[in-house]
């Protein structure tokens, strides 16, 4: 019996559709093909004072080739860039200069259009398009800024207070800026349109100077300088020889606990693990915690003297720079930033004034540590306890017992180690304990301040 066998016309047909369907398979399958949009990196709604460049940043997998900006003010288009992109990346930074020309002479907002294309080789080679329409609103006027009060003089180590007025229609961000890069956060106080915010000068910081700064979120920003006395205060600088004693006692229990590798370490090497690893380990956590002033003081901030341990002798001083020595020789330093204070054993720490636990936790050189938040940026610490009466999260009155003193931590005897904290800066915590420094410097501050908004 005869079968037809296949023609020559199907075989073609059939190897035809054989290659087709491998190409297409890989070019689902290959990277070169990959079929994902440009990413164009900027908001919905973005505020231009012209004078700044406008930043805009592309992601894409296979790397972007073309990029087309332009805007228009509801007649007018105006190319801000057509560029064809010479050696493709997968990352890209558009930062934008407006031309000088008369285009935005009368409006304030408009619509920009943006364009970018892959070098992808979906769609017939032509690669993978996104593009964005976003509102630009344009404002080249700063904020209004003066300062309205403040803290006569501001002591190395110490804390100061300043009260200023910043409006805007586009306020974004007010804070305090000092010479040494810390940015002290400023909260609402009072009424609308008002700020206040606590500084400090750290002890290891040789000058002060700050100004306040109010920004826009066009960038526009205005500066204010505050104008605080300095005083320059000396501190106590101790040097303390080292005995056996200590290095096969505190010394060894804190490196067993907190070193990776404690039988790798010597003597001496373990009293650098504790009193300088270690302690910096545990004074940034500290730092992280307490740099936060998120609670305004619009109803007021009511601050009494502290007064953390009843009968309590001062044993040990703030700002106390210590030089160790092992046989006569210099093998550590640090800094001691708070004050000792000893009784009784395991006496009742008291805290003095409201707040908010945010540590009640083991923390290294500082034992069971206890740290409150009492707004504005203010924060108090208690290291050493025995023993915690709260937890973090923990919502404190003034007058209720904390905890009680021990010897955790790197202590030789029954103390409380008591600090003060301004957004994460050590200051002096004499000076919170002087209800006389407080009303002076804070306080009374606050109040000139209201009794200004109030007359105008």
């Amino acid at each position: 019996m005869y079968r037809r066998g296949i023609g020559g016309f199907g075989i073609v047909v059939v190897l035809l559709v054989l290659i087709l369907a491998g190409g297409f398979g890989y070019a689902l399958m290959s990277k070169d093909f990959e079929r994902n949009e440009p990413i164009i990196g900027v908001a919905d709604k973005v505020y231009w004072n012209l004078r700044s460049p406008m930043n805009i940043k592309f992601k894409d997998d296979s790397g972007i080739k073309f990029v087309r900006i332009s805007i228009n003010d509801g007649k007018n288009d105006l190319n801000l860039l057509n560029q064809i992109i010479q050696n493709p990346s997968t990352e890209l930074d558009v930062n934008l200069t407006f031309p000088k020309t008369g285009f935005f002479a009368q409006k304030d907002t408009y619509e920009m259009s943006i364009e970018a294309v892959d070098t992808s080789k979906w769609g017939f080679f032509t690669g993978n398009k996104a593009s964005k329409k976003v509102e630009v609103v344009l404002d080249t006027s700063k904020p209004d800024l003066y300062v309205l009060s403040q803290s006569y003089s501001i002591s190395k180590g110490g804390s100061a207070v300043v009260v200023f007025r910043a409006t805007d229609n586009q306020l974004k961000e007010v804070y305090v800026q000092t010479n040494f890069g810390k940015k002290f956060k400023a909260v609402p106080f009072y009424k609308e349109g008002f700020y206040a915010a606590l500084v400090a000068w750290p002890v290891q910081v040789e000058n002060f100077s700050a100004e306040v700064i109010a920004r826009d979120f066009a960038g526009n920003e205005s500066k204010s300088h505050v104008r605080y006395f300095y005083e320059n205060v000396k501190y106590k600088t101790s040097t303390i020889a080292l005995n056996d004693r200590f290095l096969d006692g505190k010394i060894v229990d804190l490196t067993d606990q907190y070193a990776k590798d404690p039988n790798a370490l010597s003597r001496l090497d373990k009293m650098k693990f504790v009193n300088e690893t270690l302690r910096n380990s545990n004074e940034e956590k500290i730092a992280a915690l307490t740099s936060n002033a998120d609670t305004d003081i619009t109803n007021g901030f009511n601050i009494i003297p502290f007064y953390p341990l009843r009968n309590g002798k001062k044993v040990a001083d703030f700002a106390d720079h210590r030089f160790y020595t092992y046989n006569n020789e210099q093998v550590s330093e640090s800094w001691h930033m708070g004050i000792d204070f000893a009784s009784v054993a395991s006496a009742p720490i008291i805290a003095s004034n409201a707040g908010r636990v945010v540590l009640a936790s083991e923390n290294g050189i500082y034992g069971l540590n206890i740290v409150i938040d009492h707004g504005f940026g203010l924060y108090s610490l208690y290291g050493h306890c025995s023993s915690a009466k709260v937890k973090e999260g923990d919502m404190v009155a003034a007058g209720d017992q904390i905890g009680t003193t021990g010897t955790s931590g790197l202590a030789l005897g029954d103390h409380l180690h008591f600090g003060i904290l301004v957004q994460g800066e050590e200051v002096r915590p004499q000076q919170w304990m002087d209800k006389k420094w407080i009303k002076d410097n804070v306080t009374s501050v606050l109040d000139a301040a209201k009794a200004m908004i109030d007359k105008n």
